[in-house]
């Protein structure tokens, strides 16, 4: 097959590079110049995308033998991510930019501008799977490594996306491995550090990053009951689950912390209470996907996993799609998990789909 292979500089997807080479295909090397501004460096492990890994990666093609380009995706990736990630804060969401990453830049606009390029597929470095059921139709599953599987920030993949997917290190035991057969192939970013936090903030400061652009307005902070016990310096900073930072004037009367429950943008208030207040019977979005077949019994309810962070344990749950929503329950509630956040689907390895959750339903509803 004739394979695009996306090289962002790392290690992984060198790797995943030369094994598409090593099986046969003819393999070209791109790198996604993401960056509105091309002369930045990054810091350490902070960031990617920048001067420094386009030439990590073109140095890997060279060694390889591939051609390799270097692709201009910065206006589409300042549009698809960086203002969605902005306009979701705005709104008081939490929005998980690695993934709309993923389901806008590098399996939307990537891989439709290499199969009009007369490219059978992608590869990229990603630890995930695709596996045929009995009938031959893709699938989404896990890696073999499980500290290192990244199935859940694929898990916006369609059918018809996976049809046009590679991921070689799929059944790698361990980065370990990888990183070992890097130094062997003469990689130079064999012993480079794994990048981040946000690739466009690369000093890790979000809060400044959200003050910079939205501003900051001081407003209240309530307790559950409309109290006021504290004051912040722009609500959009928040996030749900938030613990330190809070400086809150007035202490809990139990004496225990107490987290971001609620981000009310228009009213500029955040309202904080127990730890126990953040648990959730149920989320639920309209935007949901299928990484393949869908679940033959979606309308009337299935038995699945659930999970909400890319490192985060699966809980079983059971979901089903009603009325244009993904709605699922989880056996024992889920907590500290905002709007905008994702829910990904599992059965087994298997990824069903996902959700960004829209809705919530609280197990100890907000008072205030």
């Amino acid at each position: 097959m004739k394979v695009l292979a996306a090289m962002s500089g790392g290690v992984d997807s060198a790797v995943a590079a030369a094994r598409a080479v090593d099986a046969g295909h003819e393999v070209v090397g791109v790198h996604l110049a993401l960056s509105r501004m091309p002369g930045t460096l990054r810091t350490g492990s902070r960031g990617c995308c920048t001067v420094e890994d386009s030439m990590d990666a073109r140095r890997a093609a060279d060694v390889m033998g591939i051609p390799f380009y270097v692709w201009d995706f910065s206006e589409r990736f300042k549009a698809d991510v960086v203002d969605d990630f902005i306009a979701e804060y705005e709104a008081g969401r939490t929005p998980n930019p690695c993934m709309r990453c993923n389901e806008k830049i590098k399996f939307a606009a990537l891989l439709e501008k290499a199969l009009d390029l007369g490219f059978d597929a992608v590869v990229t470095g990603h630890y995930a799977a695709v596996r045929e059921d009995a009938d031959g139709n893709r699938e989404l599953h896990r890696a073999a490594d499980w500290a290192k599987d990244q199935s859940y920030v694929l898990g916006v993949l369609t059918a018809e996306q996976l049809a046009h997917c590679l991921f070689p290190l799929a059944d790698t035991p361990s980065k370990a491995e990888v990183r070992a057969e890097a130094a062997a192939r003469g990689f130079s970013v064999a012993s480079k550090p794994d990048s981040h936090d946000i690739c466009f903030i690369p000093d890790g400061d979000t809060r400044g990053f959200l003050a910079e652009r939205l501003g900051a307005e001081p407003g209240v902070i309530l307790d559950r009951d409309g109290t006021a016990v504290g004051r912040h310096e722009g609500a959009a900073a928040f996030t749900i689950g938030q613990r330190k930072g809070l400086n809150l004037g007035v202490p809990s009367v139990d004496g225990r912390p107490r987290y971001v429950l609620d981000i009310r943008p228009k009213e500029n208030t955040v309202v904080v209470g127990p730890r126990e207040a953040l648990d959730l019977a149920e989320v639920a979005g309209t935007r949901f996907s299928w990484a393949g077949l869908p679940p033959a019994d979606a309308f009337e309810g299935f038995a699945c996993h659930v999970q909400v962070r890319a490192h985060s344990e699966p809980v079983p749950a059971t979901a089903r799609v009603t009325e244009g929503e993904l709605v699922i329950r989880p056996d024992v509630p889920l907590n500290g998990v905002s709007t905008g956040q994702t829910a990904v689907l599992y059965q087994g390895t298997r990824v069903l789909g996902q959700c960004t959750i829209d809705r919530t339903v609280s197990a100890s509803p907000v008072r205030a």
